[in-house]
């Protein structure tokens, strides 16, 4: 549960920081005025490229527990399978 919330953060606060940079640019490029639906789709597209390579450690992480975890479950299913098979 710990990756989780840590890749959920970061992502989010990549995110927020995307969307500060770009709206601070656009408001810099064009007077002061700023179009706050084409900052979030470009903050949206930016830190979802972002995220893919400066959060695959995190990503990775959450990945691998989630596949121990559904691991130890198939295996106590099958055990519990094989147990009701033996009786």
């Amino acid at each position: 549960m710990k990756e989780f919330v840590v890749y959920t953060v970061m992502r989010i606060l990549l995110f927020l920081g995307s969307l500060a940079v770009i709206t601070g640019i656009w408001a810099l490029l064009n007077d002061g005025r700023v179009h706050l639906l084409f900052s979030v789709v470009l903050a949206f597209l930016v830190s979802g490229i972002a995220s893919y390579f400066l959060l695959s450690g995190p990503r990775e992480a959450f990945a691998r527990r989630v596949e121990d975890r559904a691991s130890r479950a198939s295996a106590a299913f099958e055990e519990r399978k094989a147990r009701e098979d033996a009786d």
